[in-house]
């Protein structure tokens, strides 16, 4: 688990969450070099995956679950973790009263380049839209994870943000969700993850390491990554089947 510090909140906050619910103000940075490390490994979440089991982590998620909204996006990034509830109250009075508790842009406020959005959200309803994307964009995110209902995915696209999310729908969020809390720890397809830990997305699916055993799990998959091309190739160069290298 990632320890919660005590930081200086930003000088500037939406107003649509308590600050008391900010657990950090700044995400874990990776090391030097991680992130590129992880970008420059082919078909990633299969391999990491492959090597999450052998290490004991749990962590994979299949894209047939998150969905991603953009074919063939890749992204590699630290967590920058939300948190949604349905509100109590109901959405025709919220609607009515524009009673607003969705707080993920708060998260777009708090974010450094290459970060990426994780919600545990509320599914069918929208915890993410176009605007948001399009914010999220231009403070350098790399895209967002959310499990729940997404809307407006022909915006996020157009602005170039994927999104992994596990429904897409255009029911508003604005008047049914209420984000509780950013950087703690969360659980998406049944997986916690921490504030920093490292999320990898292509197209087969999703994997979140912890930032603590990342380094491990990139070196491992850097080798695993090279005896597969090895093996690829030894197939190219018409390699009989049964003289085909064999992968640890």
């Amino acid at each position: 688990m990632t320890p919660v510090v005590a930081v200086d909140l930003p000088p500037k906050l939406t107003g649509k969450i308590a600050p008391d619910r900010i657990l950090m103000t700044r995400t874990p940075r990776p090391p030097h070099g991680l992130v590129e490390g992880f970008k420059s490994i082919v078909d990633a979440s299969s391999v990491i995956s492959d090597i999450m089991d052998e290490m004991g982590i749990t962590g994979a998620t299949g894209a047939s679950v998150l969905k991603p909204t953009i074919a063939g996006s890749t992204m590699v990034g630290p967590a920058l973790t939300v948190r949604n509830i349905v509100q109590r109250e109901h959405v025709y009075e919220t609607a009515r009263g524009h009673v607003n508790r969705m707080a993920e842009f708060e998260a777009h406020n708090l974010a450094l380049p290459g970060d990426v959005v994780v919600i545990d959200g509320v599914a069918g309803i929208s915890n993410m839209g176009g605007i948001s994307a399009q914010t999220g964009k231009r403070q350098g995110e790399v895209g967002a994870i959310v499990q729940g209902g997404v809307r407006d995915v022909g915006h996020s696209r157009r602005v170039g943000y994927p999104i992994w999310a596990t429904e897409i729908t255009p029911v508003t969020g604005k008047w049914r969700i209420e984000t509780i809390e950013i950087n703690g720890d969360i659980q998406i397809a049944g997986v916690r993850v921490s504030p920093g830990d490292i999320v990898v997305a292509d197209e087969t699916g999703v994997c979140f390491i912890p930032l603590e055993r990342a380094p491990e799990v990139l070196a491992r998959a850097l080798e695993k990554a090279s005896s597969e091309t090895r093996k690829c190739d030894a197939i190219d160069a018409g390699v009989s089947v049964a003289d085909l290298p064999t992968n640890a």
